[in-house]
C-alpha cells in the first residue's frame, strides 16, 4: 500500500479508493509513437517556467488541458487553446499524460496524491505522471509506488535552465523513473529540452540536487568576483566579457551576468525556491554524512535574503546579499 494512504487516511478511504482504481481494467502503455493524434496532454502549474514548457506542446499540436490555482497564470495558455480544468483529478481524467512543475514537495503531494482531488485519483490506467517540481527524492519514490499500484507510471523530471531555457525549448531534463517510458516520452521532452536518463525512481531528483548545489557555488563566484572587480575599479562588464570566454565562463555568466549590471532582478527562478531547493540538498547531506560547506554558506545567504523580503526576486539577486556585506552598490 502506498506510504501516503498508509500514513493519512482510513482503511475504508484506501479500500474504496483502491477498489475503485483496481476494478478498472488494466492496461500497459502503448507502444505506439506518441504524436498528437494519439496523446493527450494535462499541465498542472503554469508559472514562470510551466507557461513557457506547456505553450511548446500546444503549438506542436497537442491537446492540452491545464490546472492552476491563480486561474489568471494560465490565461496565455488558453489563448493558445488549452482546455481549463477545475481540478488536478478532472485534468487527469481527461489526459493521458499530466505534467506537474509547481513549487514545493507538499505542492506536489496535494496536485498528485490526494485521493480526492490528486491527479492519480483521476487517471486511467496506463497513463503516466511527470513532476518536473525540484522535490524530494523520497517522495518521487512514493509517487510511483502508488502510481505502479494504480496501473499507472510515474517519471520524476526536473529541469534546469531557467526561464530563458523553458522559453527556448532548451532545457536541462533529468530523469527518473522505467527507462522505456522516459524513451518513450522523448517526443513530448524533446520539445523542452534535452532529457537525460538518470537512473531509477527519484534518481532524477538527485541529479537536479546536485545540478542547484553546483550553481549555488558557481552563482557565489559570480557575485564576489563581480563585487571584486567593481571595488578593484574595472568596468565589471568588460570584465565579464573578458572572462567569459576563459576558465571562468559559465551558463550563470551568460544567463545573469547581464542582468545583474542592469540591475534586473525579475525571476527566471525565484530565492524562495532556491531556499527551498538548497534546504532540501542540506537535509538529503546530513541524511548521506555529507559535509559540503559551500552549499551551507550559499544557502545562509540566500536566507538573508529572504530575511530582507526579497525571496520573490530572482536567484541573481544574490548581488545584493554582498553588497549590504560590503556596503557597496554595483551600478
Amino acid at each position: 500500500m502506498p506510504l501516503f494512504l498508509r500514513r493519512s487516511f482510513s482503511p475504508s478511504v484506501v479500500s474504496s479508493f483502491f477498489f475503485r482504481r483496481c476494478s478498472m481494467a488494466s492496461k500497459s502503455i502503448s507502444s505506439d509513437p506518441i504524436n498528437p493524434s494519439n496523446t493527450r496532454i494535462g499541465w498542472i502549474g503554469t508559472g514562470v517556467m510551466g507557461r513557457s514548457m506547456c505553450g511548446h506542446l500546444i503549438r506542436a499540436g497537442y491537446s492540452v488541458t491545464v490546472f492552476n490555482r491563480t486561474i489568471s497564470k494560465a490565461q496565455t495558455l488558453l489563448d493558445m487553446g488549452a482546455k481549463l480544468a477545475d481540478s488536478p483529478s478532472s485534468l487527469a481524467a481527461q489526459s493521458d499524460v499530466v505534467f506537474s512543475i509547481v513549487g514545493y514537495p507538499s505542492d506536489v503531494r496535494h496536485v498528485l496524491l490526494d485521493p480526492n482531488s490528486g491527479a492519480l485519483s483521476g487517471l486511467n490506467p496506463g497513463g503516466v505522471l511527470v513532476d518536473m517540481t525540484t522535490s524530494e527524492p523520497s517522495l518521487a519514490e512514493e509517487i510511483s509506488e502508488a502510481a505502479s499500484s494504480a496501473n499507472c507510471f510515474s517519471i520524476d523530471a526536473p529541469v534546469s535552465g531557467g526561464d530563458l531555457g523553458a522559453k527556448n525549448g532548451k532545457l536541462a531534463i533529468f530523469a527518473g523513473g522505467d527507462e522505456a517510458t522516459v524513451k518513450r516520452l522523448d517526443p513530448l521532452f524533446s520539445l523542452m529540452g534535452k532529457v537525460n536518463f538518470m537512473g531509477a525512481s527519484g534518481k532524477g531528483q538527485f541529479a537536479k540536487l546536485a545540478n542547484q548545489i553546483t550553481i549555488a557555488s558557481t552563482m557565489l563566484g559570480l557575485v564576489e568576483g563581480i563585487i571584486y572587480a567593481h571595488k578593484a575599479g574595472l568596468d565589471v562588464r568588460k570584465f565579464l566579457e573578458a572572462i567569459s570566454t576563459g576558465a571562468a565562463g559559465s551558463k550563470s555568466i551568460d544567463l545573469y551576468g547581464d542582468r545583474i549590471l542592469k540591475r534586473d532582478f525579475d525571476p527566471g527562478f525565484y530565492v524562495n525556491h532556491f531556499v527551498k531547493d538548497l534546504g532540501i540538498c542540506l537535509k538529503e547531506c546530513e541524511r548521506m554524512g555529507l559535509a559540503l560547506p559551500g552549499l551551507a554558506l550559499a544557502q545562509q545567504l540566500y536566507l538573508s535574503l529572504k530575511a530582507h523580503g526579497e525571496g520573490d526576486l530572482g536567484t541573481q539577486a544574490l548581488i545584493l546579499a554582498l553588497e549590504r556585506l560590503n556596503n557597496v552598490s554595483v551600478s
